[in-house]
């Protein structure tokens, strides 16, 4: 005969898997299912383990609407924030279709059935989008054990070849690195390393990541190849990136139409100087890695953004420009 503990386990089971507000269940539903795992019971006592379960700290309800039952009104996560994790599983690329799909399981569990099924019935998943590597689970957890541990890490890079006959076929680079941070920027997650061949940081996608191996060797200090000292900086790092392209930091001005002032606080804090040209026009100063990727997010903008300062940049843009044009004559 099953011991009173384990009934009010399973009536906790049952409320938690089974009811949420819209779903509230009955003592006779509650009785019902305790007889469909063999344990008989009355009616009051069922009442015993709602109340012994509210004493622990569960938030179980008792309901008049739209039924007379029970429903547990509080869990570790609302809904709005499961279907935000639900949606930022299905739309990142590099988590593959299958960890995708067993990631959703899990985040279902956190909410009713019923919430569950209405969740899942809202969410799309473009497997076209996904990446194919398996290994991404292990290669997160060797490189989180590395950062942690400051050794220095061996793997294999796969990158697709471009031929004249469209076929689907790879190669694969070796890289020895020191790792630093992960980074998920622009649907992707990077690894922002040093190859111990150059003295600057690389970033590389994970979903790119193959055969990895943890070294026994110890990392470079990031004092050596980065501006940073004693700790590298995530948050600082990140937003001078454009496209995860690596480059120089330097001071840059940029006169801006009018209409960007959202666009530039967005992009890089609304503490920066938003200085008025003309009535048309304003100038920020902004910290930025001076790269490809910068380049061409300045050029997303056309006419409405001028490169001031420096120099060599504005240069840099406007040569690009008349490469563009030229494709065009």
């Amino acid at each position: 005969m099953a011991s009173s503990k384990t009934k009010t386990l399973l009536v906790f089971k049952y409320l938690n898997d089974y009811s949420d507000e819209n779903n509230p269940l009955s003592t006779t539903e509650l009785i019902e299912m305790l007889s469909k795992d063999g344990i008989k019971c009355e009616r009051k006592s069922i009442y015993a383990d709602v109340q012994t379960l509210n004493e622990i700290g569960f938030d179980i309800v008792s309901t008049l609407s739209p039924k007379r039952g029970f429903f547990m009104a509080t869990r570790r996560f609302e809904l709005p924030e499961v279907r935000l994790l639900l949606d930022a599983v299905s739309s990142a690329g590099f988590i593959t279709p299958h960890k995708t799909q067993e990631l959703a399981l899990k985040l279902e569990s956190l909410v009713s059935k019923n919430q569950a099924n209405a969740l899942t019935s809202q969410v799309y998943i473009d497997t076209d989008f996904k990446c194919d590597n398996e290994e991404i689970y292990y290669v997160i957890d060797f490189l989180h054990e590395a950062i942690i541990r400051k050794q220095k890490v061996s793997f294999k890079y796969k990158r697709r070849n471009i031929d004249k006959k469209n076929k689907k076929s790879y190669t694969e680079k070796s890289f020895k690195v020191s790792p630093y941070a992960l980074i998920w920027k622009d649907d992707h997650y990077y690894l922002v390393c040093n190859n111990a061949k150059y003295d600057n940081l690389m970033n590389l996608r994970l979903d790119r990541i193959r055969k990895i191996e943890l070294l026994d060797e110890p990392a470079r200090a990031v004092s050596e190849v980065s501006e940073y000292h004693d700790t590298f900086d995530v948050a600082d790092y990140s937003s001078k990136m454009f496209n995860m392209f690596s480059g120089e930091t330097a001071k840059v001005t940029l006169q801006c139409h009018l209409d960007l002032r959202e666009e530039m606080m967005d992009r890089f804090g609304a503490k920066i100087p938003l200085v008025a040209v003309d009535t048309d026009h304003f100038e920020t100063t902004i910290d930025a890695a001076v790269s490809d990727g910068f380049v061409s997010w300045i050029m997303t903008f056309g006419d409405q953004i001028k490169v001031i300062n420096p120099a060599s940049l504005a240069e840099t843009v406007k040569t690009k420009a008349q490469r563009i044009a030229k494709q065009y004559q």
